[in-house]
């Protein structure tokens, strides 16, 4: 672990650039019954296409910006989750919606965000294509959540994802059906379903372990 800290700190966007997918991927590479494949329906209702950003923060001590959803939200509320939406008509590309919907939330101005790469794409059971954008955010930048998306924007030390001692699976009656999934609880918080799978995924591709 210490030796990717080292590295990031070194040149963040080439660490990152050297682990990542360079462009958006064409295909659905995660889902919520990863942990449960056997559940997997044959036939997926048709999708949302949505995009986050999963921001890092070169502090002294790497950390990863995050978002707690207001309670009032008819979806996700009071989740915790990366800055990100729904995508729009206008949107070219899903980095343009991952910044667009950035600054709505967070008021983060898209040039303090270099992008460094792409994940997989992430299917919920919900109904959403998430497309993740893992970028890296410059000094100086302002937070300004918006009080109708967002109860709270905070960080959250990157070693503490990368450490698979803090990652741990719980399971939880959905759909009359058990289902697995991974959480992590930083500082007291949690953090689960598609927000943890992304990151479980991110920290394998900087450590080079298993997910």
């Amino acid at each position: 672990m210490r030796d990717v800290l080292a590295r990031l700190k070194d040149d963040p966007l080439a660490a990152l650039r050297g682990v990542l997918l360079a462009a958006p991927p064409d295909h659905i590479g995660h889902d919520d019954y990863d942990l449960h494949p056997e559940l997997r329906p044959p036939d997926q209702i048709a999708a949302t296409e949505a995009a986050v950003l999963l921001p890092v923060i070169m502090r002294p001590e790497p950390s990863i910006l995050f978002t707690q959803r207001t309670a009032h939200l008819a979806r996700h509320s009071g989740q915790v989750s990366f800055p990100g939406g729904r995508s729009e008509a206008s949107d070219l590309s899903p980095v343009e919606t991952a910044l667009r919907e950035t600054m709505e939330e967070t008021g983060i101005e898209p040039a303090f965000v270099s992008v460094a790469g792409y994940l997989p794409r992430y299917r919920t059971g919900t109904g959403y294509d998430i497309s993740p954008v893992v970028g890296v955010l410059s000094d100086g930048f302002t937070l300004a959540p918006n009080p109708d998306e967002v109860a709270e924007a905070f960080e959250a030390p990157l070693a503490f994802f990368l450490d698979p001692a803090n990652r741990r699976r719980e399971t939880r009656i959905w759909g009359g059906r058990e289902r697995s999934f991974y959480v992590f609880s930083p500082e007291g918080r949690t953090i689960w379903g598609a927000t943890a799978a992304i990151l479980v995924d991110f920290a394998t591709r900087l450590t080079g372990g298993a997910r």
